[in-house]
């Protein structure tokens, strides 16, 4: 999900606001927010109304930590398309000379990374990645392809900015479908309507439009638009702090990251897939700029379709 970077001066009086309501706190790190209890219960409760949205296809829920191998992100493709936006975890390994070294480079807050190595392990860019090699290791989909939910899954992406909205970690729920084509893309466009449905219930403004991922340099630009030209990326975008801001997208990978993974269908061809995906924090921040600070003031109706009150 993309939006304009930085951070404007309603997105910065935003935060601000947030801040002394308690929903958010700061860290000293632009992008790196503690949540307070109200925002937290609002998140919790879009998350848990997705889930009774996604209930009656019964998908199967896959849980990861934000951390994956950094081997899969490499065979991903992702450093090709997204270096600026991806992570990687370092760690010491030296002996006692470097550890003192490194304590006397930390206590003055100068530069110690020249005594970390990089390891294994890199921050996931995408809640469904693990779910494709996890999925493959089983073997060919079952007939009918399978449907998958990640909940509880927190993303990384490298954006430091004062703005609310563009968060360096966050929440990113996502409805996963691998399949044939035809079952992908008819699931697609069913989801895509029952996400503006279900937005548009929580007293949301709403904009559907074609979009694209933040690709890297000159060859990026033109995956862009090959992207926007197939129509692989949707939006729906609704206002935070008077900003049109994608809160949640609905994807179409055709058959990458099956081939990528070796996903393959019963009939042993290529897999293809796609998915729903809602930004939680972005929900909670476009529903609080709707409705207000104070959740007890919300329209019923919304608080109802939260179950807010149970």
């Amino acid at each position: 999900m993309g939006a304009p970077g930085g951070g404007g001066s309603e997105q910065a009086a935003l935060l601000e606001r947030l801040v002394a309501a308690g929903h958010l706190g700061r860290t000293g790190v632009a992008g790196l927010y503690a949540r307070g209890e109200p925002f937290e219960r609002v998140r919790l409760a879009f998350d848990a109304l997705v889930t009774r949205v996604a209930a009656p296809e019964a998908p199967e829920r896959l849980c990861f930590p934000p951390l994956i191998p950094r081997a899969m992100l490499e065979r991903s493709g992702y450093l090709r398309s997204f270096p600026h936006l991806a992570g990687a975890v370092f760690c010491f390994e030296g002996d006692e000379r470097e550890a003192a070294r490194l304590d006397e480079l930390a206590g003055a807050h100068a530069d110690w990374s020249a005594l970390t190595r990089m390891s294994d392990m890199a921050l996931a860019p995408a809640a469904c990645y693990p779910l494709y090699p996890a999925i493959a290791q089983r073997g060919p989909l079952p007939e009918g392809g399978v449907t998958l939910d990640t909940s509880d899954a927190y993303v990384f992406r490298r954006e430091p900015s004062e703005d609310p909205a563009r968060m360096q970690i966050f929440h990113m729920r996502e409805i996963v479908r691998i399949g044939t084509a035809e079952e992908v893309l008819a699931w697609r466009s069913r989801w895509r309507e029952r996400a503006a449905e279900l937005l548009r219930s929580l007293g949301l403004e709403l904009e559907l439009a074609l979009a694209s991922d933040p690709f890297f340099g000159r060859a990026g630009r033109l995956l862009a638009s090959q992207q926007r030209e197939q129509e692989l990326k949707w939006e729906l975008l609704a206002p935070v702090a008077g900003r049109a801001t994608a809160i949640a997208s609905s994807n179409y990978h055709q058959d990458h990251l099956a081939r990528t993974f070796s996903l393959a269908t019963a009939d042993g061809s290529a897999a293809h897939t796609g998915c729903m995906a809602f930004g939680e924090e972005r929900v909670t921040l476009a529903l609080l700029c709707a409705h207000g600070l104070e959740l007890s003031r919300w329209p019923a109706a919304v608080r109802d379709a939260l179950e807010l009150d149970a």
